[in-house]
């Protein structure tokens, strides 16, 4: 969404929910334009709890604007327009078509009872809201195969952007330092970069570091953390909340990304490879469009730790020309995403009414 605002740095921006402590303080130089419920401090915590009442929020916000363009995974597609409207398609609602994955094997029976009870409505809703756009554009061949199978709508594939640059400040993170205790920082960890949330599969990574004498860093926060952290080994550090400048760092200094998710995009071997990192990836979703197989990594095909561990030995055994992974990335710049979706717009704004 930051990528898409940079691309029209004047337009008004439409949401249902905004909450600035949250998300990236570029958005506060925005004209942010919220939904009623927004007022509402619970939802704008837990937007989760606010899922029976989303539709209708979506449905109350009305633009004005010969074209619209609409960065969704779920509700903005339903924001009711005067003029065309594109939509970048990051997937379609997952809880609705994808829940045994959304959800993981831990989900209660009370999440379950009440997306059960609400996916009619909702499907229903998020089709009609679908049929209302006048072309969509999907993040990866993945969710463009998903479009057509839940939508019967037909999509071209326009990347994500990597907003991370090698211009970028850099700085150390003190907890690495210490723990790795005077040795030399490059190439001495793998990274994964994740939401500790099941379908992320970051326990099987860290699973996989089990007996290994590599050394795994892992960054991110989430409903996962405590049980990820009370079966790691000593060769796992696990951090959260770090800054732009110390993640350039830790993927400047890193051996290799490592991720086991089922992503729909594939972004953090990007990040990796802007540094000239390469990746070891499942072989799965957005990382088929992201990664290319022996040029910047490799892949495993199960999200389980002895698959992974497989495929880290195939890595140590492997070599990579960093160049040839940075050139690799250069078709995901911010450049090249805004200059595709102005086309888009240009090509919406010239059709006959």
């Amino acid at each position: 969404m930051l990528s898409m605002s940079r691309a029209f740095p004047d337009a008004p921006i439409y949401t249902l929910l905004y909450d600035p402590e949250n998300t990236y303080p570029e958005f506060a130089e925005r004209d942010i334009r919220v939904s009623r419920i927004n007022g509402i401090g619970l939802f704008r915590r837990y937007h989760r709890a606010a899922l029976p009442i989303l539709p209708l929020a979506a449905n109350s916000i009305k633009i004005d604007a010969d074209v619209v363009v609409t960065s969704s995974s779920g509700w903005a597609h339903g924001f009711q327009t005067t003029g065309r409207k594109l939509v970048h398609c990051h997937s379609p609602a997952r809880w609705l078509y994808f829940q045994d994955k959304y959800l993981g094997d831990d989900a209660g029976l009370a999440k379950r009872a009440v997306l059960a009870a609400t996916s009619g409505y909702l499907r229903a809703w998020d089709r009609r809201a679908a049929a209302s756009c006048d072309r969509y554009l999907a993040v990866s061949t993945v969710i463009q195969q998903r479009i057509a199978d839940a939508y019967g709508i037909s999509a071209d594939v326009l990347p994500s952007p990597v907003a991370m640059t090698r211009s970028g400040a850099t700085e150390p993170v003190p907890e690495l330092v210490d723990w790795l205790g005077g040795e030399d920082p490059d190439e001495a960890f793998y990274l994964c970069v994740s939401r500790l949330l099941p379908y992320k599969n970051v326990d099987a990574v860290v699973g996989a570091f089990a007996g290994r004498p590599q050394r795994l860093v892992v960054v991110g926060r989430g409903p996962d953390a405590e049980r990820i952290a009370a079966t790691k080994t000593p060769n796992v550090l696990m951090l959260s909340d770090l800054t732009d400048a110390q993640m350039s760092w830790l993927y400047q200094h890193s051996r290799a990304l490592v991720a086991a998710s089922y992503e729909d995009f594939g972004l953090t071997p990007i990040e990796a490879g802007v540094w000239g990192r390469p990746s070891v990836v499942l072989r799965w979703g957005g990382f088929l469009d992201t990664v290319a197989e022996g040029i910047t990594g490799v892949y495993f095909d199960s999200p389980e730790s002895a698959s992974i561990s497989e495929a880290l030995d195939r890595f140590e055994n492997s070599s990579f020309d960093p160049d040839k992974v940075k050139l690799h990335v250069e078709q995901f710049t911010e450049e090249r995403y805004s200059a595709a979706l102005h086309a888009a717009v240009d090509e919406l704004a010239a059709r006959p009414s």
